[in-house]
């Protein structure tokens, strides 16, 4: 039995063991296709489709986005994607030669193996198992920091993205925003470091509230989230009238490739800095998280979920970021009007990180798992046309040189 959306009151599965005679399951119902010949998993994806387009339909007070690795992966330009943890073990391991990498296990002890025997490629681990060593092992036997550095300095550049043509994070920001102008604004929280969602504000001409001065250079301050971008041409009887379209607040958990703290301790915003404001992939990931900014982008995050009637949307995270969970639970537990929707490439029960939500989503009925692609729930998020924002595409007109 293969789940594809999971809700304590709405579920839709299908079971194509016997592909001549597949079973599709509507909220735990055998749908009867009588004479039908159409493609039975097709219907089980479309009725999905349906479901969760109804529930996105409605326009909640607070709407949340969280996106990890996985609206990243696979995405890019000029052949540079994104790349999933075991792609980027297998390029660190490219990076230093097998010869070093696989030394490198060997020094700080990493044997993680599934059951076939094959090594568990979990380069966070390993980053969380070399860095705490680094003092401890002689340069004589292996550069740990060395090796270390170059991974990282390996990871920031994998993470200069470039947004493709036609881009899922360009669509999806444009549904997401269309609002009543009365609600608080669409809040986007990312984990990663890349600037795909910026690049693609930047394509559609939104107005970005980053936690950054809209001075030059651009200082961060945590007030910078208490402000909003209003329009005063012309005089309205409600001051909410006044309020423009296109507008969300993005906060980076994690960090950004185009963040940099000064010697001063000012957080700046600048083009590819020597040393980009980011936590890297490793367990203190907790601790690192009650450092300044990640320490404001936290708090707003748990905030924000503590909020009436919030509708949190997950897309590509894991769920293997311990402070992420931990605030997500806790609104689980004590906010009665908290709704969560997970997007996740599959509904996969031996998923030790997801377990417990899969768990939850079949006794709640406000948590919905959903398996779809980034792309796809992009596509089949439903288009509010009652809320249709002013089409400002840059105007591009080509003067020929004389």
């Amino acid at each position: 039995m293969k789940y594809i959306l999971l809700n304590n009151n709405s579920s839709v599965s299908y079971d194509d063991s016997n592909a001549t005679d597949v079973k599709v399951y509507i909220d735990g119902k055998l749908h009867d296709f009588k004479e039908s010949t159409e493609n039975r998993v097709d219907y089980a994806i479309a009725t999905k489709r349906n479901k969760y387009s109804q529930t996105l339909n409605n326009q909640f007070e607070n709407l949340l986005l969280l996106t990890g690795a996985g609206s990243s992966i696979g995405w890019g330009k000029d052949g540079k994607l994104g790349k999933s943890m075991v792609e980027l073990w297998d390029d660190a391991e490219e990076l230093l030669t097998s010869v070093v990498f696989n030394k490198l296990l060997t020094t700080i002890g990493y044997n993680e193996k599934w059951e076939d025997g094959n090594i568990i490629k979990n380069l966070e681990k390993v980053l969380s198992m070399a860095t705490p060593a680094i003092p401890y092992v002689p340069k004589a036997d292996i550069d740990i920091e060395d090796c270390v550095s170059r991974i990282k300095d390996f990871i920031k550049d994998a993470c200069q993205l470039a947004l493709p043509n036609s881009s899922p994070h360009t669509l999806l920001l444009n549904k997401l925003t269309k609002r009543k102008v009365t609600l608080p604004r669409f809040k986007l929280f990312t984990l990663n470091y890349d600037l795909m969602f910026e690049q693609a504000a930047c394509e559609s001409n939104f107005v970005v509230i980053d936690g950054f001065s809209f001075s030059q250079p651009r200082i961060f301050s945590g007030r910078n989230y208490d402000y909003d971008i209003v329009s005063r041409n012309q005089s309205r009887v409600k001051e909410e009238d006044n309020f423009i379209q296109k507008v969300f607040h993005l906060y980076k958990l994690h960090g950004s490739v185009n963040w940099e703290k000064e010697e001063d301790s000012k957080i700046v915003q600048k083009e590819n800095p020597a040393n980009p404001l980011m936590i890297y992939p490793h367990q203190s990931k907790y601790e690192s998280s009650y450092e300044q900014p990640y320490f404001e982008m936290m708090s707003r995050f748990q905030s924000n979920l503590r909020k009436e009637n919030v509708f949190l949307i997950t897309v590509g995270f894991s769920f293997g970021d311990k402070h992420i969970v931990t605030a997500i639970v806790e609104a689980l537990e004590q906010n009665p009007s908290f709704q969560l929707m997970i997007i996740n490439r599959s509904i996969d029960e031996s998923n030790e990180n997801l377990k417990p939500f899969i768990e939850a989503a079949k006794k709640y009925s406000n948590i919905s798992i959903v398996a779809e692609k980034f792309e796809d729930f992009a596509k089949n998020y439903p288009d509010l046309k009652s809320y249709n924002q002013d089409d400002t595409r840059q105007i591009v007109i080509n003067i020929p040189n004389n």
